[in-house]
């Protein structure tokens, strides 16, 4: 599951034409664990959506069961996060009438491609666009929303470190798992990753401070967090 499909859920509750339904599929057990963490059901009911984390692995028929919570109605928007044929097929196939499948997933393949229904985009009015399609006026509202504290950008962080850190994760971006990689100016850290926070504290009782902060905020990146790091390295807020 990509750090994207939290920060869509984040968003998904907060912007005004909130959808009705918001289902999220995955193969993979602790990852969607780790979701229900940062989003939970409870918290999409209580902004009025509802929220379904579903893993697709041992399903007999993954589009009929997937069909089935709307009844076969299909779905408005579907957002394929991973560059797999058969999930960009699959995709394709829960579309509802004058659906839109957002192939969000960038590929390396020049020759990546996959099976879509023309029939339907022909007669259902499916379409299917590779970007988010978000305009300026669509990143002012992310903006201010994530000002006013109805968006938690940290969902997107997965790993901290300072600025002799930088070069090195740039070239090696590709290499190093998660979502966002942030960097802080002020002081020199390796690029860390926030899971690994408990491990390194075994020997580093600042990383155990650290570690237990985290797990305060739901194990997100956190001001308290920031404000730790800050007062450990001796730097200056920016």
């Amino acid at each position: 599951m990509k750090n994207s499909v939290q920060r869509f859920g984040k968003y998904g509750l907060a912007f005004e034409n909130k959808p009705k339904r918001i289902v999220v599929t995955d193969i993979n057990d602790a990852k969607i664990a780790r979701a229900k963490e940062v989003i939970s059901e409870a918290e999409a009911a209580e902004k009025g959506v509802e929220l379904h984390y579903i893993n697709t692995a041992n399903m007999e028929d993954p589009v009929a069961q997937l069909l089935a919570i709307t009844e076969g109605v299909g779905y408005s928007d579907v957002f394929v996060y991973a560059p797999v044929k058969s999930i960009a097929e699959m995709g394709d196939k829960l579309l509802a009438v004058d659906g839109c499948l957002n192939f969000f997933a960038g590929p390396t393949d020049t020759q990546f491609s996959a099976n879509m229904n023309l029939y339907n985009c022909h007669y259902a009015r499916t379409k299917i666009m590779g970007s988010t399609g978000g305009n300026t006026d669509d990143m002012k509202e992310a903006i201010a929303k994530s000002a006013a504290g109805e968006i938690n950008s940290a969902v997107m962080v997965t790993h901290v470190g300072g600025i002799d850190s930088i070069v090195e994760t740039t070239n090696n971006l590709p290499n190093i798992p998660g979502g966002k990689k942030l960097a802080y100016i002020q002081f020199d850290m390796p690029m860390t990753a926030i899971e690994d926070f408990g491990k390194l504290g075994e020997q580093d009782p600042f990383y155990k401070e650290l570690d237990a902060c985290c797990k305060r905020h739901r194990g997100l990146w956190s001001k308290e967090a920031e404000d730790m790091l800050f007062e450990h390295f001796g730097g200056k807020e920016a």
